[in-house]
């Protein structure tokens, strides 16, 4: 036998929703849906629950399974789950109310639009015209994606990736004659984070943020309707200096850690003797970034600290741009070329290029093949996990956390990496926050042209980190550490936030 946990809660009788434990006999490859039909007809529970099709087709038996979006048809049940509804209001029990979502359905008139008249639209349709609506066609209605949404927790101005999905699959119609990207626009298109949760909790596994959201907000930009004032700003420093923001006018740091690491570059080429004994090095090129190079060039210099600490020669090839990744989230996509071919000119010839930023590690990754660019890309955290020289390093003596970063997470799948990394520095007692890939307002051009989301979600990663006690929160993305850094501080929280390269420099000093 097996226990699981199921909320139960039928408002107004009950007060609060309340779980409740009940013993299933095991099965092989049971279903949730197959554990709650038990529990009903064995302990005569009475569970209210929703399901149909009990072939993942229908939608209707979303629920969460231990806080995270399942269909209960297709989910496998385990000792010890917890069962409870996605965020909708409830019904009663795992049944919710979904009448505000279908009503709004029908206010945005989610079907195709030929009112112009069928004169004007296409007689013959090319198939080519129609395959990225085709990648958006397979939602079932489920709302996993609206429930798992964090910014709709904390603002009411985003319609949700559901909505976005459907104005986009129009809007890329040829047949609809109505202006979805006006539509999305009013309906919060500049809302979403990037975080792709909606796309980690599809069980149709569509691509709402990248195929669906960032191909509107292209199309808004195209039609001039987009971006935000603030995303505008970004693009016109990208075409004046190649960077997405500008080098600091004071400080010791205010040329650019970019342009110094590359004069030592030169000077340290000169008096090297060549040790290589004619065998062939791996040659790594470090792309440094935006924010490294300009915000946060400490970091830049803890990369190359640590690498030397690894016998681990690494370059900054001279050249870089903006990866661009700024431009494809705000829909500013008539850039990208020119900035592509800049960057593989300027990292051609190396056999693996590192990032210490997520938001760019995932652009080159994903973003960059697209535009006939393929490089050998890896996070900081993947080529170095099983690198560490553990036998030099001095105890650091701190509590820590980490904060995922949505697009190290979700864009380059690396979860498990850092913090092998973070068990294996001496003195570092690491502890998980609640909910550690929760996104935390930074990305998607949230920051700049949202601040009042990135603020709300900031705080509530901001609440979580507070209960751990720990003397920082460690992550390996600059969007991120800023953000949380200013929420921190808005709380009144001393809590260090620090790249993850930083902490391992102070375990090699």
């Amino acid at each position: 036998m097996i226990n699981i946990k199921v909320l139960r809660y039928q408002p107004p009788q009950d007060k609060a929703p309340h779980l409740e434990t009940y013993s299933v006999e095991e099965k092989e490859k049971m279903k949730v849906l197959d554990a709650l039909n038990y529990i009903n007809q064995h302990h005569h529970a009475g569970i209210a629950y929703r399901s149909s099709c009990r072939a993942g087709q229908c939608g209707s038996c979303a629920v969460k399974v231990n806080g995270e979006m399942a269909l209960a048809c297709k989910k496998e049940i385990n000792d010890g789950d917890e069962i409870e509804p996605i965020d909708l209001p409830v019904i009663k029990d795992l049944v919710v109310d979904r009448s505000e979502l279908d009503g709004k359905v029908k206010e945005l008139g989610l079907f195709l639009h030929d009112e112009c008249g069928i004169s004007d639209c296409p007689a013959i349709l090319n198939p080519e015209e129609l395959e990225n609506t085709k990648k958006l066609r397979s939602c079932i209605d489920c709302y996993s994606c609206i429930s798992a949404c964090p910014v709709l927790k904390v603002n009411d101005e985003f319609a949700g990736p559901y909505f976005m999905r459907y104005l986009s699959k129009f809007a890329m119609d040829p047949r609809d004659c109505s202006d979805r990207a006006e539509e999305g626009f009013e309906e919060g298109l500049y809302c979403c984070t990037s975080c792709s949760k909606c796309v980690e909790v599809c069980p149709k596994e569509i691509n709402t943020f990248g195929g669906a959201i960032e191909k509107l907000r292209e199309i808004a930009c195209q039609e001039d309707i987009g971006p935000l004032p603030a995303h505008r700003s970004v693009k016109e420093l990208i075409e004046k200096t190649g960077r997405s923001v500008e080098p600091m006018k004071e400080g010791p740091m205010r040329a650019g850690f970019m342009e110094t690491a590359i004069q030592k570059q030169e000077a340290k080429k000169l008096d090297r003797v060549d040790q290589d004994n004619g065998e062939k090095k791996e040659k790594i090129g470090f792309f440094t970034g935006c924010l490294v190079d300009y915000r946060l060039p400490e970091i830049g210099i803890s990369l190359l600290n640590v690498l030397n600490n690894h016998q681990v020669e690494v370059e900054v090839p001279a050249g870089q741009v903006c990866c661009g990744s700024p431009m494809i989230r705000t829909g500013q996509t008539d850039v990208l070329k020119e900035l592509t071919e800049k960057n593989a000119k300027a990292l051609e010839g190396y056999d693996t290029i590192i990032t210490v930023c997520a938001g760019c590690g995932a652009t080159l990754k994903k973003d960059y093949p697209e535009y006939g660019v393929n490089l050998n890309v890896m996070d900081i955290s993947e080529y170095l996990q099983d690198k560490l020289n553990t036998k030099d390093m001095k105890p650091v003596n701190m509590r820590v956390t980490y904060h995922d970063p949505c697009h190290l997470i979700r864009g380059q799948g690396i979860r498990d990496e850092p913090r092998e990394i973070l068990k294996k520095i001496k003195g570092v007692e690491f502890v998980e926050m609640e909910i550690p890939d929760q996104c935390c307002g930074a990305g998607g051009g949230v920051r700049s042209g949202k601040p009042e989301i990135a603020e709300a979600l900031g705080r509530e990663k901001a609440k979580m980190i507070e209960k751990l006690d720990v003397d920082a929160v460690i992550t390996i993305c600059p969007f991120c550490e800023n953000n949380i850094r200013a929420s921190l501080e808005k709380e009144g929280l001393k809590v260090e936030v620090m790249n993850l390269l930083t902490l391992l420099e102070k375990a090699y000093k």
